[in-house]
């Protein structure tokens, strides 16, 4: 069975030409020439015909700065085509397998996995799972909104091509619009014009939640029900398995532009998204209901219901009679659209919450399966339930996040004012203080009154005193988690506990409104996780909100930070070893553990395969429930595609059911005391190496200098500023531009910088070969964390890194660039020699994909460092030098 038409080879070769005739027509025929001879000696350097770049250089540097920007513009545009053939490839990649049953990590394997499992322990081990993408707004998005739209255009129509018979006439039509579609891209700015503001960013994040997940979660649900039914023995519901969150629109850390009024608005749209579409969904499925009630028996709780709704709204029960005379499905249909129009309306008669639409879900599925329509039931009813179980009455719950700064300095301000010094507390005195506090009856601040504080000030205490309005609109459902950064004490997590109680939200022993999240990211922080967890479950006001919140608590650990204080070696093995830490710690005090797992995009911000990296968690964190944050490139890679999204989510679902069955088994893995101490010693080094790189003198300017960090922090990505205070510090920069600059210039080195020197140290002890060889075949924390490093290395371009050296003063680039480049070849060789390999990834199609790539990435920068080494730019030219970046970021499918 042929399931496609065409090939990544053709899609390539002929979106490349039709880009081609697209430049002609828009620019000039020597545009284009130039462009070619750029592309084709960059193809014979890279195939060995070309003994150095320096044409290439030439070709560039010769130009007019307004040939230069078409260079820019067709090598970004071009990749911008490029990786819509790569994601069609890859569809075709699921489908054909699919169709084979050769599909990895399906839900049809993990369902055959559990049935070796009696009954009750694969409820047990559905009953445990939930899995909670988190969507942020992290600045690591580099196109345009509007880029997108016209590419997903594109893209629909690439699908079309590959997978309907059309004629040669559709066939000449399709290409005409993808035509039309590329000359437009052509013309449209790809620069923003202008910083994106974080209600954009949030509609960026609902885009996806609507547009894909709303329709593939769904089928995921089917699919795996279908998998369960025919593999496991006994009748299982399939619980919730999803939720997703969002920190657009409600992150604050480091933001001045997130509001409360922008908080209010996203809540709205959110919600009135996710309810017109749960109307969609009714009004199909009133179009499938037409049963004649004189036929069938709906039952006495049906009817009931019925009957309720046409007393509590009788304006609609007269439309519903006689639009569905005899049809008791349809008008019970009609009448919930009418409460949910209501949702939110002054008008009585609305749904309180999503349960009390749940409830009428499930009556008419009871109702119709009592009367033989099982099929339709799972057909038209189940989906929406599960959706409706999926993303309730607000899409996605926000996640609030601060810096325990901003709270303690908040607290502490308008303490004041009421005589207390809370900056001279000690620790201890600060956890009795605020307890204390959290169990007076009568308010210790006034949230409301700001009058005469400073700005941050005011900015906490009026986030906390609309947090309960919020929820009261709303549901505590939609915004019920708040997360601190850099925390670092007990105090810093009471604090927050102790302005949610003033504003109402917590109310002990009987309520408490949010999960504390307390994000783990120094090192300080990890390594003193028993003596802030501890305090703090012994703690009798926490003990009782923690009791209200079902005995579960959220860690996040932050990898990005962690990263760029520690290195990749030291910051993985330290979140690993914390991980397990904190497993310990909850279950001494009995309380569960939901890790949220701080992922950006790229390798050195805990990025990788999300299924690879579920299960190679250890498994006595493993509880079933798992957070993890979604940013930046990743959306769009992961979830802008349906079929992609649904295989991402199909992959997360499969790997944390294994994950947590697993972990059923054998609650603590075991982990030979040999490896424990390999990588301590390994870690400690890699460590040592990466400070001292950082604490040398001079390299922070060589990180400038060197790099585009300063093309990157004017760009507008994101609605947030690139660095905490704006100051010229590793520390202070934040992870992301920080990852984007190393990027760009070809040398990934927070992801692999020091692994080297980590492992050197291990073997200089004493260590062996062999051992690191068993401890990659047998240990997946150790393999996951070497094949990580890999791609990193793999993704590395040496030759291209030294061109940007070069930019800097002679002195930085003779002591910081040799040093860089010795680490990296010792990696590879170390890499591949534990893994036994002949080349460093263990992927085919990266192995593909650099090869198509590279020598299209090259021109670009070149002409970035050139531009880099102008002392001044024009407008064209600052416009072409930001244009590098995008088509750089475009062309390594990442930012940061």
């Amino acid at each position: 069975m042929q399931l496609h038409n065409r090939g990544v080879r053709q899609d390539v070769r002929e979106l490349g030409a039709l880009l081609g005739e697209v430049i002609k027509d828009q620019t000039s025929r020597s545009a284009f020439d130039t462009v070619e001879s750029c592309r084709q000696r960059s193809i014979e350097y890279r195939s060995g015909d070309l003994e150095s770049r320096e044409p290439i250089v030439s070709q560039l540097t010769n130009r007019s700065p307004h040939q230069q920007q078409t260079v820019a513009r067709a090598f970004t545009t071009y990749f911008e085509l490029i990786n819509l053939a790569e994601e069609r490839e890859r569809v075709r990649s699921i489908r054909a397998d699919s169709q084979d049953g050769t599909l990895e990590d399906s839900l049809e394997t993990v369902a055959e996995e559990l049935s070796e499992k009696d009954t009750e322990t694969v409820r047990q081990v559905l009953d445990d799972v939930l899995i909670e993408p988190t969507f942020t707004a992290h600045p690591t998005e580099a196109r345009r909104k509007t880029v997108k739209a016209k590419l997903r255009t594109i893209s629909k129509h690439l699908e079309a091509l590959d997978e309907r018979l059309l004629t040669d006439k559709e066939k000449a039509q399709m290409w005409r619009d993808i035509d039309a579609e590329v000359t437009s891209l052509w013309q449209t700015p790809q620069v923003r014009n202008r910083q994106p503001e974080p209600e954009d960013e949030a509609r960026n994040v609902q885009w996806y939640l609507e547009n894909t997940l709303f329709d593939v979660v769904g089928e995921v649900y089917d699919e795996l029900a279908d998998a369960i039914d025919e593999e496991v023995d006994g009748d299982l519901e399939i619980p919730k398995l999803f939720e997703f969150r969002s920190w657009a629109g409600s992150d604050r850390d480091g933001n001045p532009y997130v509001t409360p009024e922008v908080t209010a608005n996203t809540l709205e749209r959110q919600r009135s998204i996710i309810l017109e579409q749960y109307r969609d969904q009714l009004k199909r499925l009133s179009g499938v209901l037409s049963q004649d009630g004189s036929r069938i028996d709906a039952g006495s709780a049906f009817e009931a219901s019925l009957e309720h709704d046409l007393e509590r709204l009788p304006g609609s029960a007269r439309t519903a009679k006689q639009r569905y005379p005899d049809e008791p499905y349809r008008q019970k249909l009609k009448l919930m659209r009418e409460r949910l129009d209501r949702v939110g309306d002054v008008r009585p008669g609305g749904y309180d919450d999503a349960d009390d639409l749940l409830e009428d879900l499930a009556l008419i599925a009871e109702s119709l399966r009592n009367n033989g329509s099982e099929r339709v039931v799972d057909a038209h009813v189940d989906p929406i339930r599960r959706r409706v179980a999926t993303f309730g009455f607000s899409l996605a719950s926000l996640d609030l996040r601060e810096h325990q700064e901003k709270h303690t300095g908040a607290i502490a301000e308008a303490l004041e004012e009421e005589g207390i010094d809370y900056h001279a507390l000690s620790e201890e005195q600060r956890v009795e203080f605020l307890t204390d506090a959290i169990f007076q009856d009568e308010p210790v601040l006034d949230l409301e009154d700001t009058d005469g504080f400073s700005d941050d000030t005011s900015r906490v205490l009026r986030l906390f005193a609309e947090l309960g309005s919020w929820q009261a609109e709303y549901g505590v459902e939609a915004i019920d988690t708040y997360c601190i950064s850099m925390t670092e004490e007990p105090s810093h997590v009471l604090e927050v506990l102790f302005l949610a109680d003033q504003a109402g939200v917590v109310s002990l022993p009987e309520h408490c409104g949010i999960d504390v999240v307390p994000l783990l990211e120094t090192e300080y922080a990890l390594s003193g996780a028993r003596r802030i967890m501890g305090t703090l479950f012994e703690n009798e006001a926490y003990a009782q909100a923690l009791e209200a919140r079902d005995h579960t608590q959220e860690i996040m650990l932050g990898y990005s930070d962690s990263n760029k204080e520690n290195g990749f070696l030291a910051a993985n093995w330290s979140l690993y070893k914390n991980q397990r830490r904190l497993g310990e710690i909850c279950d001494d005090y009995d309380v569960t553990m939901r890790l949220f797992h701080g992922r950006g995009g790229s390798i050195s911000r805990g990025g990788g395969p999300m299924n690879e990296a579920l299960l190679a968690l250890p498994n006595s964190t493993v509880t079933g429930q798992v957070k993890f944050t979604e940013q930046g490139e990743a959306i769009a890679e992961k979830y802008g595609n349906p079929q992609i999204a649904e295989r991402n989510i199909e992959q997360m679902l499969n790997a944390q059911l294994r994950a947590r069955k697993q972990a059923l088994e054998q609650p603590e893995e075991e982990v030979r005391e040999e490896w424990v101490d390999a990588m301590e010693t390994m870690a400690d080094a890699a460590r040592q190496e990466y400070r001292d790189l950082l604490e040398s003198d001079g390299f922070v300017q060589y990180f400038e200098q060197a790099t585009p960090i300063t093309v990157i922090e004017n760009l507008n990505l994101g609605s947030r500023p690139a660095s905490r205070s704006g100051e010229r510090t590793v520390e202070d920069l934040r992870a992301i531009p920080w990852v984007f600059s190393w990027t760009q210039c070809r040398c990934i080195l927070p992801g692999w910088y020091a692994v080297a020197a980590g492992i050197d140290a291990y073997l200089d002890a004493g260590g062996s070969t062999e051992t690191l060889q068993e401890m990659y075949d047998e240990w997946p924390f150790f393999r996951t964390t070497l094949d990580n490093a890999a791609l990193s290395l793999s993704r590395t371009e040496l030759g291209i890194a030294e061109m940007y050296a070069e930019l800097a003063d002679e002195d930085l680039r003779k002591r910081f660039f040799p040093r860089v480049a010795d680490e990296y070849e010792r990696a590879v060789e170390l890499i591949q020699t534990i893994g036994q390999r002949d080349q460093l990834h263990t992927r085919d199609w990266l192995g593909e994909n650099l090869e198509r790539r590279n020598p299209y990435v090259d021109p670009l920068n070149l002409l970035q460092v050139y531009l880099l080494d102008q002392t001044h730019r024009t407008d064209v030219e600052e416009r072409t030098l930001r244009l590098t970046v995008k088509g750089i970021a475009a062309g390594m499918k990442n930012t940061g």
